[in-house]
Formats: structure tokens, C-alpha cells, sequence
């Protein structure tokens, strides 16, 4: 099983679930996160570390996010690894909980 990185992270992409996921599986794009299934271990540590609340387990994954497990997998493939926290954008506050981000996703 894998974690999943889904809406809530596009323009807020804060970087707190990186610092604490202990096999460098995050990946970092322009405004989004996304998690490498293969590379994930299932510890769960990353979940309650995301403000934006924008993380799930696979298992837990709400249906209208399903695509969001392939999206992570290509994403992760082609972005770079990141393994740091870093600032939140400015305006990531702003951008927490606004739904359908998906189209505003820069790959």
C-alpha cells in the first residue's frame, strides 16, 4: 500500500510530510507533491504531518481522488526527489481547501 497526495496540495504544496517520510519518497513539482508508490513504505508518518490534510493511504482514498494514485506515480517518475522542508507560498493559505485544483496543476 502507498500514500496518496491529492487536491488540497495543488498551490498550497507546504513541505512538512517530506522532512518526516524516512524513505526520501516525496517529489517535488512547481505547486504539488507528489508521493512515489514504489518508494512508499506505508509508515504513515507523512498523513498527519500535512496541513492541508491533502495526504491519504491508499486504502483510505475517497473515490473521486482515485486518479490521484496514478497522477502520483507519473508525477514521481519525472520530478525530483525532495527530502526538506521548505517555505509554504505565500498565498498557500489562501488556496487550502478550494476545491477542483486539478486543472491549475503545473507539471
Amino acid at each position: 500500500m502507498t500514500f496518496v497526495v491529492t487536491d488540497n496540495c495543488i498551490k498550497c504544496k507546504y513541505t512538512d510530510c517530506v522532512e518526516v517520510c524516512p524513505v526520501d519518497c516525496f517529489h517535488e513539482g512547481p505547486n504539488f507533491l507528489a508521493i512515489d508508490p514504489d518508494e512508499c513504505i506505508d509508515c504513515t508518518l507523512c498523513e498527519p504531518e500535512c496541513p492541508a490534510e491533502a495526504i491519504y493511504s491508499e486504502d483510505d482514498l475517497p473515490q473521486e481522488y482515485d486518479h490521484f494514485l496514478d497522477l502520483n506515480a507519473e508525477l514521481a517518475a519525472r520530478w525530483p526527489v525532495i527530502t526538506e522542508r521548505k517555505e509554504a507560498p505565500g498565498d498557500a493559505e489562501e488556496w487550502d481547501g478550494v476545491p477542483d485544483k486539478l486543472p491549475l496543476l503545473e507539471r
